[in-house]
Parts: structure tokens; C-alpha cells; sequence
């Protein structure tokens, strides 16, 4: 018990956590799991009935307020307020640390405005364009700003992010990005195979660009393995459809994360046209795999994806472009394996977690 007292301790405010799966959640387990020598305790939304009130998920005790719907997100910065101050009041926290400027963030800020001497860290992730992130916030805008104005510092997982948490008007903060398993997502043997496979690991919403990425397919000879789900599903479906692709265009849904390794080697390129993208967590996952990729030029893809070296650039909203690359690298072994090396370079020098926990200690550390 001396030895758990003399723990650092953390308050993370997330909108969501797992069993239910982004990039974001996936930062955070994997960035705690590696700092034993902290305590981290968590408030999130329920949103899921048959989720505990409580457990303890790898190195984070996990308290979920709501009752089981949809709803619990918009509630959480009032029922986690309440559930905040009673662990504060047992728990003396080092600092708060809010998970994107969402939910959580607005958690964050309500918690900051009655502990104004407890430092608060705010990490950004979002994916979706700021400028419709802007128009969803609504009438709260006025807060909204205040998330970032109020937070003692911020991480941001890109420089795009870091920009725009700047523009709304953010005291300081160093961009971290998101990581690798690098002992998980590695080179595997595939099944030798006939046809040429693209794959996509992408949730199904309209900034992910998989609609140009199916008329890209329609202009080739291969097969596309199109993973992860979301409310574009149908509306994509018949779109392959349509476009006589039912045979070429698999919809395999959710993947359990620990499964996603093998279908990465099982493709020849991962592609996802974004038309928006914080960072892109699941090309870090391909490359690492040895698999090439192919993105567009926006948010913070430009940080990982460097044209022709450890990957290709395709036009946004523009599928014979996205067509021409993968041909491309379907018929360039020498550019194929030029990329496939320095993208695996890459994620081992500057994108294992390993190496992103331990930057992110010194931030804790510093706050």
C-alpha cells in the first residue's frame, strides 16, 4: 500500500474507452501499460449497457458515469464532474489529462474552472476538419475555445494539430505522435496468393475517402479488403454495387485489434484517400507490417508520408489518381521495396511506443 502511495497519479478524462476502440484509446493503453511507476485512474462515458460501473483495464482504473446509451457522452462532463471530485478528494492527483477536445475535454475544462492550481494536459487526436468540429460544438463554442486557452499544455499527435491548437488560442504544448506496437504490427510470411489485394483499415464515414477508393478499384484488376464499420456502410455497399464490384469489394466489418497484423501482410498496399486525417494511426500500423501506402497530402499525413520515399501521394477526391498509384506500385518492385524499407525504418526510429511513452513521462513529469 506505501508503495502505491508514492505513485504519481494521474485523472484521465476520456469520451470513450475500451472495449470500444479508436486511436485515441489505443494511445492510452498503450502509453500507460509501458509506466508502471504511475497511477492512472480514468472517467469515461458508459455509452455500451454491459459495461461495469468499474474494472481495472491494463495499467488504468476505468470508472464509467451514464447508463449504458448513446447519450452517456453528453452527460459525462456533468456526472464525470461529480465522479472527479470524489476521487480528487481520496486520491490528491498530480495532474488532469483530457483525451481529445471533446467530451473529455469539456470534462477537463469544468473540472480545471473548481481545481485551478491542478495541472491539466490536454492531448489532441481529432481526425475529423476542424472547421466541422467548429460547426458540431454549436453554441458551446464559447467553451470550446476554452479548452484550449485554459489547459496548462497540450500534446498534439501531429503539426497540424499543433497548429490549429495554437490558432484557438493554446498557452503551449510539443507534438508527440501516436505509435507502433512494433513487437505486434512486424513482417509475416503471407499465403502466397494469385490476385493482388488492397487493403483499407478505416471507420466508414464519408472523411475517410473509401467511396473514391471503390471507383478506384472499379478501374483495376484487383480485389479489395475493405475493414472496420461506421454509418456510411450501406451507402458504400451499394455503391460496389453499382459499380459491378460485389466480387472484388469485401466489407469484412470489425476487426478485433490483435487480429489486424495478418490481414495487413495478407495485402499487396494499404490505401485510405483521407479528406481529413490528425494523424493516421492505421498507416503507421501498415508500414510497419511492410506494407507500401498510399494517402493524400492532409492533417498530419505529410509528417510520416514523404512522396515517393516511404510512401505515395494520391490526389484528394480524385479516384483515377488514386488508381494510377496503385498501379504504379503494383509494377514498380524497385519503388515497392524502396518504400517498404524506409517506412519500416521509420516506425522503428521515430514511431515505437516505447519511445513515444517515455516522451510523454516528460511532459507528466514536467506538469
Amino acid at each position: 500500500m506505501a508503495n502505491n502511495q508514492a505513485k504519481k497519479s494521474i485523472l484521465i478524462f476520456s469520451t470513450a474507452y475500451f472495449p470500444l476502440v479508436g486511436g485515441a484509446e489505443v494511445a492510452v493503453k498503450e502509453i500507460t501499460q509501458r509506466l508502471p511507476d504511475w497511477q492512472f485512474d480514468m472517467i469515461t462515458a458508459k455509452i455500451q449497457s454491459g459495461l461495469a460501473k468499474f474494472e481495472r483495464i491494463g495499467n488504468i482504473n476505468v470508472y464509467r458515469v451514464g447508463f449504458g446509451l448513446g447519450f452517456d457522452k453528453f452527460l459525462l462532463p456533468f456526472l464525470g464532474l461529480l465522479k472527479a471530485k470524489k476521487l480528487e478528494q481520496k486520491n490528491h492527483y498530480n495532474l488532469t489529462w483530457s483525451i481529445m477536445a471533446s467530451y473529455g475535454g469539456f470534462l477537463g475544462l469544468f473540472f480545471k474552472c473548481s481545481h485551478l492550481k491542478k495541472p491539466w494536459l490536454l492531448t489532441l487526436q481529432e481526425g475529423d476538419p476542424p472547421k466541422d468540429i467548429l460547426r458540431k460544438v454549436g453554441i458551446f463554442k464559447k467553451w470550446f475555445y476554452q479548452i484550449f486557452q485554459k489547459a496548462d499544455y497540450f500534446q498534439a499527435i501531429s503539426s497540424f494539430l499543433y497548429n490549429w491548437a495554437m490558432k484557438m488560442g493554446a498557452r503551449s504544448g510539443e507534438i508527440v505522435p501516436n505509435g507502433v506496437d512494433v513487437e505486434k504490427f512486424k513482417v509475416q510470411n503471407p499465403k502466397s496468393k494469385k490476385e493482388k489485394v488492397i487493403i483499407t483499415v478505416s471507420r466508414l464515414v464519408k472523411k475517410n475517402g473509401i467511396d473514391d477508393l471503390i471507383k478506384a478499384v472499379a478501374q483495376l484488376d484487383i480485389k479489395l479488403l475493405i475493414l472496420g464499420e461506421g454509418p456510411d456502410e450501406k451507402k458504400l455497399k451499394r455503391l460496389a454495387e453499382r459499380l459491378n464490384l460485389k466480387e472484388k469489394v469485401l466489407f469484412l466489418g470489425h476487426i478485433q485489434y490483435n487480429d489486424l497484423p495478418k490481414y495487413y501482410s495478407s495485402a499487396d498496399v494499404f490505401v485510405r484517400p483521407s479528406l481529413s486525417e490528425g494523424l493516421g494511426n492505421v498507416f503507421l500500423e501498415a508500414m510497419a507490417c511492410g506494407v507500401p501506402i498510399i494517402g493524400t497530402p492532409v492533417g498530419g499525413i505529410p509528417d510520416f508520408l514523404e512522396d515517393r520515399k516511404t510512401g505515395l501521394f494520391c490526389q484528394v477526391n480524385n479516384p483515377q489518381d488514386i488508381a494510377k498509384k496503385i498501379k504504379e506500385i503494383l509494377e514498380n518492385d524497385e519503388l515497392q521495396k524502396s518504400m517498404v524499407n524506409n517506412g519500416l525504418k521509420l516506425v522503428k526510429d521515430k514511431y515505437s511506443w516505447d519511445k513515444i511513452s517515455l516522451k510523454m513521462e516528460k511532459i507528466f513529469k514536467k506538469l
